[in-house]
């Protein structure tokens, strides 16, 4: 009798879990301006916010984009990135933009800041939008 009373506590324990990515810890609810880039400043302007739990949106200098965010903080994929299809003269910021967070795997956020990483010492640093 004992074993068929957790049953039920168990599952729904698993089911109350809330959201693990990016989002539920401390990113939604604001819009990143990214400000460097691989300890460059970045020259042009580009945002990412976390609307809901697995996914991103923003403005790259050229383009919206939007992408799926299904990794558990503090790990970080920006899958599936689409864009608009216009062009603009920073087109080469754009493509630096979307090639690095593509390739971001680690994320750190704080009140005012979000760092998104690589191990390999790649880097984009993000500033809450005022």
């Amino acid at each position: 009798m004992r074993g068929l009373l957790t049953v039920p506590l168990v599952v729904s324990l698993l089911n109350c879990s809330g959201d693990e990515t990016l989002s539920g810890h401390g990113a939604a609810d604001k819009t990143w301006q990214l400000g460097e880039l691989d300890g460059t400043a970045f020259d042009a302007t580009a945002t990412i916010t976390f609307p809901e739990e697995g996914k991103i949106v923003g403005e790259a200098p050229c383009n919206r984009y939007f992408a799926a965010q299904l990794q558990p903080y503090p790990w970080f994929e920006a899958a599936e990135i689409g864009t608009t299809r216009r062009t603009c003269p920073q087109q080469v910021q754009e493509t630096a933009f979307l090639d690095a967070l593509g390739a971001m795997s680690l994320a750190e956020v704080t009140e005012t800041t979000l760092i998104l990483s690589t191990p390999e010492g790649r880097e984009m640093i993000f500033r809450a939008a005022e």
